[in-house]
C-alpha cells in the first residue's frame, strides 16, 4: 500500500466533518475507547495538555507547542483541521508525521479497522497517539476537534485543561445557547486536573465553576489573573505583535488584537506547568511566542501572502472570529479594503454578513468541497446587508481578481472558511 492509498483510506472512513458536515459526526466515545484499548492506551505513555474552545484553541495549542520546543522538550502536537496536507494534524517538534508511518499504520491494522469502522477523526486521533508513543514524546498538546465532552480526544488524562473563548458555532451538535455550548466544552474538565479558562464571560462563568467544583479541581480565569500591556500595531516589514509581561517585552508571531486572550491563557498555563515537573525558562517563553509560526510550520493564521498590496489570509470562520478580525482590520493603515470570502453551506452566515464592512469590495467564491456555499448564492445573500461584489467560480480566480484590482496601499483579506484560506495559500 502506498502513502496516498493509506491517506485516502483514512479520509474515506466516514469522511471528515469539515468536508461533508453532519453526516460525519459521531456523538459517542465508544469507538474511540475501543481503538484506544486496541492500541493499549498510547496516550498514557506521555504527558498531555488538552485544549478546547470555540475560537483560539488552535493558536493556544501552537503557542504551547512552540514554547515547549524552545524549552528542549520533544513535543507532540495534534490539531485540526489541516489546510494543505493531512499530515499537518500530527507533528513532533513542528515536523509532520512521516508518510511511511501513516502507510504502515493503515497497512498493519486495516483488518481491525474494517470490523470496527471508525470515523476519519477517530482514526486520525488513534494514529496521532500511537505515533507520539512510538516516537517517545515528552509531552503532547492535544486540541479537540469539536466540542469536548464527546470529542475523541476526551479519553486522555491531561496535566492541564484549557478552554478558550466560547462562541456560537456547530449549534446543531453543541446546543443553541452559550451555556449549552460551554457545558459541552467543560466536558474536558477532569478530576483534580487544573483548568484554565482564557476569558471570563459572565453569562457562562458559572458553568465552568460548577464543573470545576464537581471535579475538585482548581480553576483559573486567565484574563483575570494575567496582566499584559499590548502594542497591537501591525507592520508588514516586522509582522509581530508586541506585549509586555512582568516588565519583559515579548514579540508574538501571531498578530491581531484577538490573540491577547490566547496569550494570557498560555502565560497562565506556563505558570501552572512550571509547578508540575517542567522547567520552562523565560527565554523559552519569549522565543516560543516569537517563533510560533516557524516552529510549527503554521498556515492560515494572519498569513501574509502578498505585501503590495498587503494580502492576508486569516481562518476566521464564525461570528466571534469575524468580530475579532474586524477589530484588527481597523488597526491596519489602508486606502481601500478588499474581501475574498466564502463559506460552508450549513453555517448561519447572516450574523457574519451583518458584521462585514460595507465600504469594501467583495470577491465571493466557493472552495472545492461538497459543503461549500455556491458563490452566486453567497453574493445574493450578501446584497441585503449592503455588501457588493462579484462571484467567482474558484478561490484562485477570486484571489487573482482582488490582487488585480487592488492598488499598492490597499488591503486584501481572505477569510470566511478554512477551505477558502487553504486554497488561497
Amino acid at each position: 500500500m502506498t502513502y496516498r492509498a493509506a491517506k485516502e483510506y483514512i479520509m474515506n472512513q466516514l469522511p471528515m466533518f469539515q468536508r461533508i458536515g453532519s453526516a460525519a459526526y459521531k456523538a459517542s466515545l465508544d469507538t474511540t475507547i475501543q481503538l484506544d484499548n486496541y492500541f493499549k492506551n498510547p496516550h498514557l505513555s506521555f504527558r498531555t495538555i488538552h485544549v478546547a474552545g470555540t475560537n483560539g484553541k488552535g493558536s493556544v495549542s501552537h503557542f504551547l507547542a512552540s514554547i515547549f520546543q524552545e524549552a528542549g522538550y520533544k513535543t507532540g502536537l495534534f490539531t485540526s483541521p489541516h489546510l494543505k496536507d493531512y499530515r499537518e494534524r500530527i507533528k513532533i517538534n513542528g515536523k509532520k508525521i512521516s508518510r511511511n508511518y501513516v502507510r504502515d499504520f493503515v497497512t498493519q491494522h486495516k483488518t481491525y479497522f474494517k470490523k470496527l469502522r471508525p470515523s476519519f477523526f477517530e482514526l486520525s486521533f488513534a494514529l496521532g497517539m500511537k505515533y507520539f508513543k512510538d516516537k517517545k514524546v515528552d509531552i503532547a498538546i492535544i486540541e479537540t476537534g469539536m466540542g469536548g465532552r464527546l470529542d475523541s480526544t476526551n479519553v486522555i488524562q491531561p496535566l492541564l485543561s484549557i478552554i478558550t473563548n466560547i462562541g456560537y458555532d456547530h449549534q446543531q451538535f453543541l446546543g443553541n445557547t452559550l451555556a449549552k455550548i460551554a457545558q459541552e466544552k467543560s466536558g474536558i474538565i477532569k478530576s483534580q486536573v487544573p483548568v484554565i479558562i482564557s476569558e471570563y464571560q459572565k453569562e457562562i462563568a458559572d458553568v465552568f465553576k460548577l464543573s470545576a467544583r464537581k471535579n475538585n479541581c482548581r480553576i483559573f480565569f486567565a484574563d483575570k489573573s494575567i496582566s499584559i500591556k499590548t502594542d497591537p500595531s501591525f507592520n508588514v516589514s516586522n509582522p509581530f505583535a508586541t506585549f509586555t509581561f512582568k516588565g519583559q517585552k515579548i514579540k508574538s508571531g501571531l498578530v491581531g488584537s484577538y490573540q491577547i486572550k490566547n496569550v494570557k491563557a498560555v502565560l497562565c498555563a506556563i505558570d501552572q506547568l512550571n509547578n508540575k515537573e517542567f522547567r520552562i525558562s523565560k527565554s523559552a517563553v519569549i522565543n516560543g511566542f516569537k517563533n510560533v509560526v516557524k516552529n510549527n510550520s503554521l498556515l492560515g493564521r494572519w498569513q501574509v501572502l502578498n505585501k503590495k498590496p498587503l494580502c492576508i489570509a486569516e481562518s476566521a470562520h464564525n461570528k466571534n472570529g469575524m468580530i475579532e478580525l474586524q477589530k484588527t482590520i481597523k488597526e491596519i493603515p489602508k486606502n481601500k479594503l478588499h474581501f475574498v470570502i466564502g463559506f460552508v453551506n450549513d453555517k448561519n452566515i447572516n450574523e457574519i454578513l451583518s458584521l462585514l464592512p460595507k465600504k469594501a469590495s467583495y470577491y465571493y467564491c466557493a472552495a472545492k468541497i461538497p459543503r461549500a456555499l455556491n458563490s452566486e448564492e453567497l453574493k445574493n445573500k450578501a446584497k441585503p446587508f449592503g455588501l457588493s461584489g462579484l462571484a467567482y467560480d474558484s478561490v484562485l480566480k477570486a484571489k487573482n481578481a482582488a490582487l488585480k484590482h487592488a492598488k499598492k496601499d490597499d488591503l486584501i483579506i481572505i477569510s470566511g472558511s478554512i477551505f477558502v484560506v487553504a486554497e488561497a495559500i
